[in-house]
């Protein structure tokens, strides 16, 4: 016992309470038009679907961490929750010892969110972390749903991104935490593109650089998905908080979102027969997949029957990768896969492209996104502070 009522409960994955700690934001967001979580299969695992969940043991993320998890109550009733985490790969890729707070929510209560990031913080020194980062999923790798939303709460998340209320950031400034690091996103309407310039820049580096490109081969997925990775891990590798996605990460993540996956928007450019960049978009299924809060429910069976039913009519685009190897950078190979995946978007009837996530401070990727005709409209947070 804390004070007021206020417990802080400690468990492990397995343990009957990773379902409440999965659906306690269900209850918390209740009424909010814009929160969009995954089907909730991505956390808890479906042998329908062929999903392993993020908090079942059976995902390969736990092959390289150790983690715990941590429910806030009052009176018996959940009023937050967040998970400690220790990313071994992600540490020893970076000479760190960081420890990693995450699946952070919970009401507007100061008392409770010291709690819960107090039991998080000793956790990760006990494991002999010396600096507290978050929040993320479990950790802050690139690939992961991470940071708090600090502006634009009035649009609604894209596929694999966050939401939050306004003061979430408040009560993390309040206990402690300061910014390390802002992701950012970018809004292009297609309406708005200056498809004139653009398609002269593409035909110019087509010419003078020998590019040419290819669609994604849906037939080849598992193919297409390591020569991803391949690119992901050259084009990605000094961006901060970069860690090389593994096999079984990729699948993971490539299994959640082969339903929705077009593959006119997922594009390889080539020089003199050597792939050099990709530029990925995907229909963003959280169109379909935001709550509706009716009487027939928000199960993942209605929830992913909507999103198959309308996947061939959703306007919005997540350009979610786009990366080019150092070697065949400044060619203008963006230029060229941007110009061809705009003609294909316009004609599919796609409206409006979203890169995302960028760091506020990658000025090549930023660049091309204003180029492209877009302007920043969303910004997420991360934080740290030293654990002694």
């Amino acid at each position: 016992m804390i004070s007021g009522g206020l417990t802080v409960e400690r468990f492990e994955l397995g343990d009957s309470r990773i379902r409440e700690f999965a659906m306690l934001p269900w209850r918390l967001y209740r009424g909010d038009p814009n929160w969009t979580p995954p089907l909730n299969a991505d956390l808890l695992g479906s042998r329908l679907l062929g999903v392993k969940g993020l908090l079942t043991a059976e995902h390969p993320y736990h092959q390289d961490a150790s983690v715990t998890h941590f429910l806030a109550r009052r009176g018996g009733r959940a009023v937050g929750r967040v998970s400690a985490a220790v990313n071994r790969r992600f540490n020893d890729h970076h000479g760190s010892r960081i420890g990693s707070f995450g699946f952070f929510e919970v009401e507007e209560d100061f008392e409770a969110a010291a709690a819960l990031l107090d039991a998080a913080r000793s956790w990760s020194a006990e494991q002999g972390m010396t600096t507290m980062r978050g929040p993320g999923e479990y950790s802050n790798a690139t690939h992961e749903r991470q940071g708090v939303l600090v502006e634009g709460f009035e649009f609604p998340p894209t596929v694999e991104l966050t939401h939050n209320p306004p003061y979430y950031g408040e009560l993390l400034e309040r206990y402690g935490l300061a910014k390390v690091q802002d992701y950012v996103a970018y809004s292009i309407d297609f309406r708005d593109v200056p498809r004139e310039r653009i398609h002269r820049l593409a035909e110019q580096a087509r010419t003078h650089h020998g590019i040419t490109t290819r669609v994604a081969d849906l037939s080849h997925f598992d193919d297409e998905v390591r020569l991803i990775v391949r690119l992901y891990n050259e084009a990605w590798a000094e961006n901060w908080g970069f860690l090389p996605l593994n096999g079984g990460e990729a699948d993971a993540l490539a299994e959640s979102l082969r339903p929705i996956v077009d593959p006119g928007l997922v594009r390889f450019a080539y020089i003199d027969g050597e792939p050099a960049a990709v530029f990925g978009g995907i229909p963003d299924p959280n169109w379909a997949l935001r709550p509706r809060w009716e009487w027939y429910g928000d199960s993942d069976p209605v929830r992913l029957a909507r999103v198959l039913a309308m996947r061939r009519h959703i306007p919005r685009v997540r350009i979610m990768f786009f990366g080019i190897r150092p070697q065949y950078r400044r060619l203008g190979i963006d230029a060229v896969l941007f110009d061809e995946l705009y003609e294909y978007g316009m004609a599919g009837g796609y409206r409006q492209g979203e890169p995302s996530l960028l760091l506020e401070d990658n000025r090549m990727v930023i660049r091309a996104s204003v180029a492209m005709g877009g302007h920043e409209y969303k910004r997420w947070r991360i934080y740290e502070m030293p654990i002694a």
